[in-house]
């Protein structure tokens, strides 16, 4: 019996199922030794904004504990575990830079925010986290609508948007909340996912409509507004 694989052209001779003859055709085949691969070693460039260096205040204290970070500041404490790819070391200097630990693909998509690819990510958590404990966030919100109006009792956010009975929120913790003429909202905390999220739960119940603008809606929000129905012409 011939070896499946030889070193020469060979003429292999096969039957027809259809048209009962015989076709032959050349077939070239190689030994197995002489079977490679080619490799390639995919080199990955950083990103310019992972790269860049946080600037850390003198008011944050940082406790970095293998790839555990803990940040500390005159507003509050926020920490984050790093994946294996990379690695967080503080300068001598004061800043805090986030690196790539090996150079592979996975390394550069985390090295960097979830975006469309994964860039810049953790750089971007990072510096929100020193700028949270030091500075704070906020997010506006405004009320739009006749009777709209908000509230606060204690630390229950009460919003009147037209409903049967008022909504009430209760605030979470590291969660602060102004309330200015009864339809301005500042939303604030050092927690920036947070406080974007509570913002949001906010908006949620009123969605500003297209055709006069009603509901709630952030302050530097641009919202779409479409024509009504011209009434028919006499």
């Amino acid at each position: 019996m011939a070896s499946p694989i030889t070193s020469s052209f060979q003429t292999s001779n096969l039957r027809s199922a259809f048209l009962g003859e015989r076709k032959g055709f050349i077939v070239y085949s190689a030994p197995a030794s002489n079977v490679g691969f080619l490799k390639k070693t995919v080199e990955c460039k950083e990103s310019r904004i992972g790269k860049q260096p946080i600037e850390v205040p003198n008011n944050v204290t940082l406790k970095l504990e293998g790839q555990a970070l803990e940040v500390k500041g005159p507003l509050g404490q926020l920490s984050m575990t790093y994946p294996r790819e990379v690695v967080v070391e503080k300068e001598d200097s004061g800043f805090l830079r986030v690196k790539k630990a090996v150079e592979t693909r996975r390394a550069n998509q985390m090295h960097g925010l979830f975006s469309a690819c994964l860039n810049n990510f953790l750089r971007t958590l990072t510096d929100n986290m020193v700028v949270g404990v030091s500075k704070g966030f906020e997010k506006r919100l405004q009320l739009i609508g006749v009777g709209y109006r908000a509230t606060l009792e204690g630390r229950i956010l009460v919003l009147s948007l037209g409903f049967s009975h008022p909504v009430r929120m209760n605030l979470p913790d590291g969660i602060q909340v102004k309330v200015e003429e009864n339809t301005r909202i500042i939303v604030s905390g050092y927690d920036k996912s947070e406080i974007g999220q509570f913002a949001a739960s906010i908006r949620k119940w009123r969605p500003p409509e297209p055709y006069k603008g009603k509901g709630v809606k952030y302050a530097d929000e641009i919202v779409r507004r479409k024509e009504g129905k011209a009434g028919k012409k006499k």
